[in-house]
């Protein structure tokens, strides 16, 4: 017995459903919301990428009062701790993402881990509810992000190694006498 070919067996052939206006219009409408991006390739993601950073957000600095208080919070809280060589830099003016970091050091995962959940609890219940904690699962850096005040807790190797304070820290805002530009 012979067979017909594929073609001839009376069935219809599937095929994809063409795009429509709409779907192609809101896939060009996401890309348009972001700025810059209508004539790079790509995905939205991608051409937001290409387009790179917005304009330059400039930060207000906070009121000192309520950073001093927080600031205090924390200071006190690391202390009770146990936490070594507490340090506070100022970063008003310096830095959009804080006014204030405050660097700490602590001997072991677990004291860290409990320096981080007990300031965390402590801004709680002064009124700073918006704390949000990296790395309080057993590493030698935990990050604190506080709002304008960031709190970062290392192992003293981590530290060294790391150097937020000679990144940060106000001495690299002088130059040394004798530099260029620098006072003789």
């Amino acid at each position: 017995m012979a067979r017909k070919p594929p073609a001839d067996t009376g069935t219809t052939r599937r095929t994809a459903p063409k795009k429509t206006s709409a779907t192609t219009g809101s896939r060009a409408a996401a890309a348009s919301t972001v700025a810059g991006t209508a004539k790079a390739p790509g995905t939205p993601r991608k051409k937001a990428a290409v387009a790179g950073p917005g304009k330059a957000v400039r930060r207000e600095p906070v009121e000192t009062a309520l950073l001093d208080k927080y600031l205090a919070i924390i200071t006190e809280s690391l202390a009770d701790d146990k936490g070594e060589d507490i340090v506070v830099l100022d970063l008003t003016g310096r830095a959009a993402f804080a006014d204030r970091m405050v660097v700490a050091t602590g001997v072991a995962d677990r004291q860290i881990a409990a320096m981080a959940t007990h300031i965390e609890r402590k801004l709680g219940e002064a009124g700073l509810k918006r704390v949000l904690i990296e790395g309080a699962n057993g590493s030698d850096w935990v990050l604190i992000d506080a709002g304008d005040i960031v709190v970062h807790l290392f192992k003293a190797e981590a530290r060294a190694l790391y150097g937020l304070e000679r990144m940060w820290g106000a001495d690299l805002d002088v130059l040394p006498v004798g530099e260029p530009d620098g006072t003789v």
